[in-house]
């Protein structure tokens, strides 16, 4: 009897819940707010800002906080025209909030990808089910419309969007990637939400009708993402939507009920006043940099030694959604794109997975075809591709593990395999990882802290448990729909064990040193004395050093650069007879110092901080000279 009396308490309590959409609303948040925190926010600042990029970021974003000057983004002395100012104006707003600090500099990088997260949430909670619903019904097929059942596709969805290695790594880090690639997504969205609102509804906002209010979104996300990084905000989502519509026969009719007027003046509205001051100030000079170099070159041709072969991208969206990339062919077949007439007759509702893929196949090749090939280019079609895959195991769940016939059967047990396959290989190389870690002059004690840690054998437990699993899943007939779960709770499970307590160890062997070396640097720098960086530049040490860093490359030493630079400085009347130099000691011995010309300040594990006389440099290469 006690068994009876619990088994219709729990189906009380499913019914009740089902009744109660105030419930699925609270758990729905408790839940976005768990997954949000765990992927983005939990030990946001816990390391050090990350050689190269991140550091001219927060720099840049630094000194516009510093000296008020929200125009002109500077860093290291210089104008920074890479990319327009989204990116430093959210992270000195966040200075101001917060205080300059790490966390602070990434915090609304983590806004903008939780975002995507709660959009991509509401747009599976609204339209992630009737895509299947309205194509089972074609092929005679029922699926109940089961409410929870559309609940749960937003809840599976939004954590696939989340828990992937690209969207928790850029959207942990300062950099523009992530405002770029959550404004494309959000713009994307939001013309989604409402090309498929129904139309019966009549609700007006200030004198315009919910529909248009998301269309209007679609180009204020647009705009937001050119002041992120560009032209591209702007032209990649314009060629997605038009090829979607297109493909469904709804150009025309679109077009007609678009608000195109105020869409393009909130878009203007937002992005041309800053071009247009920026230009005025700055000319041919700023033209030049962000149009030619940053964004004509890059596509045209090799930018910054980043060249990669046609393939180079599906490796890169291989790794960047695993594991929910093992399952994106077949999700991607399920789809059934090929049958043009049945998305043409369907509903509008029903075309969210459709979307998904245009968007990414789109994106895919857009960045594709572009000459410089960096992985963080795909990141606008990571959502896309998280999408995709959840409409997939919404189809699994929602048709309670139905036998399929043939061909599909095949297709996913070969992925299902694959996916144990890449889970097991992992494990393997987690447990034995100590060994295959080759010496790192710059982290020469890395390989014994891993060990010490104890992480490797964390990361290969995890891994195993994971791929066995999915493997039990796998033949276990009417249980293969939960092998989402196992990935989903393997993949937390990785971050919070393997991920999280590594970067640290990282952090102390790569970056600590250099943030030791610049505190000292503010410490023991006197009044008029250069701090000059020999070698490779990094970044980080302007930042900690909170000063400008002249940069002396191997090439300059071997050209006779270095010396001219040298020789500049002693004829400068405001400049102190010494200098700091902040380099490997190799370069030391390549301008023909000896330890007994310097004053060694400070050490980090790869670089020294030292102090010179600048004439003792000049004197020292006139005897090479002389003796030659």
């Amino acid at each position: 009897m006690d068994k009876i009396d619990t088994h219709k308490q729990i189906i009380n309590k499913f019914n009740l819940l089902k009744k109660s959409p105030k419930t699925l609303w609270i758990f729905s948040i408790i839940w976005l707010a768990i997954i949000s925190w765990i992927a983005f926010l939990w030990d946001l600042g816990t390391i050090g800002l990350i050689d190269k990029t991140e550091p001219m970021f927060v720099e840049a974003s630094r000194h516009m906080h510093m000296t008020g000057d929200w125009l002109t983004p500077y860093w290291n002395g210089e104008t920074r025209f890479d990319k327009p100012p989204l990116t430093y104006w959210l992270i000195s707003l966040s200075f101001k909030l917060f205080g300059v600090s790490e966390w602070a500099a990434r915090f609304p990088s983590a806004l903008f990808a939780i975002a995507l997260v709660g959009l991509s949430f509401y747009s599976l909670h609204n339209f992630g089910f009737l895509s299947l619903k309205s194509f089972h019904s074609s092929t005679k097929k029922k699926v109940q419309s089961d409410p929870c059942k559309l609940w749960f596709s937003a809840n599976l969805g939004a954590a696939i969007v989340a828990f992937n290695p690209f969207w928790i790594a850029w959207g942990r880090t300062a950099v523009s990637d992530m405002f770029l690639s959550s404004n494309i997504g959000l713009a994307l969205l939001s013309f989604f939400i409402g090309y498929a609102h129904p139309e019966k509804d009549s609700t007006k906002r200030l004198g315009l009708s919910i529909k248009n209010w998301w269309y209007v979104g679609y180009w204020v996300f647009m705009a937001l993402g050119v002041l992120a990084k560009g032209p591209v905000a702007i032209v990649l989502p314009g060629i997605i939507v038009i090829v979607f519509l297109l493909f469904v026969g709804r150009l025309v009719e679109v077009v007609k009920e678009t608000p195109w007027l105020l869409g393009i003046m909130s878009f203007i509205a937002i992005t041309i006043p800053w071009f247009v001051l920026i230009t005025l100030k700055h000319g041919q000079e700023y033209i030049n940099t962000f149009f030619g170099l940053h964004n004509i070159q890059r596509f045209t041709s090799v930018v910054s030694r980043h060249p990669g072969a046609w393939y180079y991208y599906f490796l890169v969206v291989l790794v960047g959604l695993v594991p929910w990339s093992i399952f994106l062919p077949l999700a991607i077949a399920r789809l059934r794109f090929w049958k043009r007439k049945l998305w043409v007759s369907s509903h509008r509702s029903s075309h969210l997975g459709l979307f998904a893929l245009v968007w990414f196949v789109v994106t895919f090749l857009f960045f594709s075809s572009s000459v410089t090939k960096l992985a963080g280019y795909i990141l606008p079609l990571i959502p896309a591709a998280a999408i995709i895959v959840a409409l997939f195991w919404n189809e699994q769940m929602a048709t309670k593990g139905e036998k399929w016939s043939g061909l599909w059967t095949i297709l996913f047990w070969l992925s299902g395999l694959a996916n144990v396959g890449i889970l097991s290989g992992l494990a393997v190389a987690s447990f034995i990882s100590p060994k295959l870690i080759d010496y790192d002059p710059m982290m020469p004690q890395f390989r014994e802290l891993l060990q010490k840690s104890g992480v490797p054998l964390h990361s290969g437990i995890i891994l195993s448990f994971s791929a066995l699993g999915i493997l039990i899943l796998l033949f276990w007939k009417y249980h293969r729909r939960w092998i989402w779960a196992a990935n989903l709770l393997g993949f937390i499970a990785f971050l919070n064990w393997v991920v999280l307590p590594i970067a640290p160890i990282v952090d102390s062997q790569r970056q600590l040193p250099l943030r030791e070396l610049g505190t000292l640097i503010k410490q023991e720098q006197k009044p008029g004395e250069k701090l000059v960086f020999i070698g490779f530049m990094r970044p980080s040490i302007t930042y900690y050093a909170q000063q400008t860093v002249d940069s002396i490359t191997e090439t300059d030493i071997y050209s006779g650069r270095a010396i001219e630079y040298f020789n500049e400085q002693v004829n400068h009347k405001n400049t102190s007879s010494t200098i700091l130099i902040v380099a490997k000691p190799k370069y030391f011995e390549q301008l023909a110092l000896k330890p007994f010309d310097y004053q060694v300040i400070g050490e980090g594990i790869v670089y020294q901080l030292i102090r010179i006389k600048t004439q003792t440099i000049l004197d020292k290469n006139t005897l090479i000279k002389q003796s030659n």
